[in-house]
């Protein structure tokens, strides 16, 4: 087997697969993603799916908008059926420093050229008609957002990379790394791999990797939990997002609704077990929005991971400490929807030394230096 790489990807979700693609597309040849379980195995294959351009920094709307424009191209450049689907989202808003935040939001997205708006409750009905009304002040709507399955998307880039001839081993733990002069060594439960570039695209572990070359990247992962409904009769297209009751929810293909939210006071870990009491406070939260769907039977329920940075945003490009280590990391729940974008510009950097979208600001520095950190505020 062979085991020197032009370069190597830690991390078989979307990140690391959509990664190879983009560099083998670029003209990089030897390229191996190692992955210690199967594709999609961790955050990628735990998320709801959802992708959307409505944020609140500009930094993760030109991302996000890049992204999209991405998604649309990506079946048939790929060769594979994704579910694209824009259904759109609808963001709520409950009180008066929301919609405070939201016209803010709607303002700088508009001057990046995002089909988005201001809505009534009134208007919120109507797109979406099981709503209660008199639980929201405003909402904001973006009908060029949407879904994908993840599985399907990860498979698809992950084909098409073999076929530039990528190499993807699976069930390959990387154990511990080392850098000697320009030669990196990865070493795994299987073999030793060499590689002279290496990407950290391992989700909730990246702070792992990171450590294991005395490179500090700020990464936590905490459990996020989803369950999903019997399928029922149509009732709505967009995405549904509350910050302020904390959920968000959608209607699959086949009729189940897809719900997840987070826990303020869970703790830092990859324990990706399900609870009990996500079940009974998820259907108290979404009967609060949703008082009419209240007989809803639950079908199954899961956990995923959030890997947080500080500001809810990710963490790109090279570090100071160490040539030819690059990251695609810290996504804070959102790792699907930006990696069309986040990959091609990854490719860019490492191939032409720049890229088409200024990403300085997200390097890991911005953490270690004395200017105040922007938090991303439209994170469920």
């Amino acid at each position: 087997m062979n085991t020197h790489f032009d370069a190597i990807i830690i991390g078989g979700g979307i990140l690391g697969v959509s990664t190879a693609y983009e560099l083998a597309k670029a003209g990089l040849k030897k390229i191996c993603v190692i992955e210690r379980r199967y594709l999609a195995s961790g955050s990628t294959g735990r998320c709801g799916g959802g992708f959307r351009q409505q944020w609140s920094t500009e930094a993760n709307t030109r991302l996000a908008m890049a992204s999209v424009k991405r998604f649309g191209e990506l079946e048939a450049e790929l060769g594979y059926k994704t579910e694209f689907f824009q259904g759109g989202y609808l963001i709520l808003a409950h009180n008066d420093e929301e919609v405070a935040q939201f016209r803010k939001n709607v303002e700088m997205q508009r001057s990046l050229g995002l089909d988005v708006k201001m809505v009534l409750p009134s208007e919120a009905k109507e797109i979406v008609p099981f709503l209660d009304e008199g639980k929201m002040k405003f909402a904001t709507w973006c009908p060029t957002d949407g879904h994908i399955n993840p599985f399907l998307l990860t498979q698809a880039y992950a084909n098409a990379a073999r076929r530039l001839g990528v190499e993807i081993h699976l069930w390959t733990n990387v154990g511990s790394l080392m850098k000697k002069s320009n030669t990196f060594f990865v070493m795994t439960n299987k073999e030793v791999y060499e590689t002279g570039m290496l990407f950290n695209c391992a989700g909730s572990f990246s702070r792992s990797i990171g450590e294991m070359l005395n490179v500090e990247i700020p990464v936590d992962p905490y459990r996020h939990e989803i369950l999903v409904t019997e399928p029922v009769e149509k009732l709505w297209n967009p995405m549904v997002i509350s910050f302020g009751v904390g959920l968000y929810c959608r209607q699959e293909k086949n009729g189940g609704l897809v719900m997840g939210m987070g826990d303020p006071n869970e703790p830092v870990g990859t324990y990706v077990g399900s609870s009990m009491h996500f079940m009974f406070e998820m259907s108290r939260r979404f009967t609060t929005l949703f008082p009419k769907l209240d007989s809803l039977r639950i079908v199954r329920q899961w956990a995923g991971l959030y890997e947080m940075t500080a500001d809810a945003q990710p963490i790109l490009g090279p570090v100071d400490e160490i040539e030819n280590f690059y990251q695609a990391s810290g996504f804070s729940g959102h790792g699907l929807m930006l990696a069309p974008a986040v990959s091609r510009l990854q490719a860019e950097l490492v191939t032409t030394g720049k890229t088409s979208m200024p990403i300085d600001d997200l390097h890991v520095r911005r953490f270690r230096g004395q200017k105040a950190i922007h938090r991303e505020k439209s994170v469920v």
